[in-house]
């Protein structure tokens, strides 16, 4: 097993065991499917070894963060 994944740092890091998920998958496809090149040296790794020390690295992040609506004024919610 991935040393990484015992601790909640990594979880904690994201936010939650979902969005760590997400994240994982999402990188994934791009280095299987895609064919993106790893951002950080392979060194013998497997693939979800390699995205997961990416992650610990901060060489990628989740780019769906959500933005609150009040801050842009832009907040069309019916009361």
């Amino acid at each position: 097993m991935i040393e990484a994944l015992r601790s909640d740092e990594i979880v904690q890091k994201l936010g939650g065991r979902f969005k760590l998920c997400a994240l994982i998958q999402r990188r994934m496809k791009e280095l299987v499917v895609d064919g993106a090149r790893p951002l950080i040296e392979r060194d013998g790794r497997t693939d979800l070894e390699l995205v997961i020390e990416e992650i610990l690295q901060d060489k990628i992040a989740p780019t769906w963060a959500v933005e609150d609506p009040a801050e842009d004024g832009t907040d069309d919610s019916v009361l």
